[in-house]
């Protein structure tokens, strides 16, 4: 089969993002990863996706710093002075507040713009609606 020229994967180092990037190699001639430091409270996260990267040899990865984000968005996932919620609070009927407004489109964004700058033509990410958290950017109309 025949290979396309170069992707972005936005890659947390979880297992939607690493799906992703486990597909990407065998389809793209070259692959290149983006995590985003955003403050989260998981940073175990961005060490896993590093070594998931080198162990898989991509073209490159980079770990950028986005810790604006947490001047804007409040959340259990960035602020250590809200609970997370357990799984049994988790009310189907509102956002959680481990939602992070405006994440996932940033992530798009700034993994864009990396792509134009290294010229792959695509940008890759793994967002999971079954898994339904509540997130409005893990949504088909997202």
């Amino acid at each position: 089969m025949k290979k396309r020229n170069g992707a972005v994967v936005v890659f947390s180092g979880g297992q939607d993002s690493t799906t992703c990037l486990l597909q990407a190699i065998n389809n793209y001639d070259s692959v290149s990863c983006i995590t985003f430091d955003y403050g989260q409270r998981h940073k175990e996260e961005i060490e896993i996706a590093k070594s998931i990267a080198k162990k898989l040899n991509v073209n490159s990865h980079k770990i950028l710093d986005i810790n604006v984000l947490n001047d804007l968005a409040i959340s259990s996932l960035t602020r250590n002075d809200i609970d997370v919620p357990s799984y049994e609070e988790h009310n189907d009927n509102e956002v959680p507040n481990t939602f992070v407004p405006g994440r996932n489109i940033l992530f798009l964004t700034l993994a864009s713009i990396y792509a134009y700058q290294i010229e792959a033509d695509t940008v890759i990410t793994g967002v999971c609606e079954t898994d339904f958290s509540g997130y409005p950017d893990c949504r088909d109309t997202f």
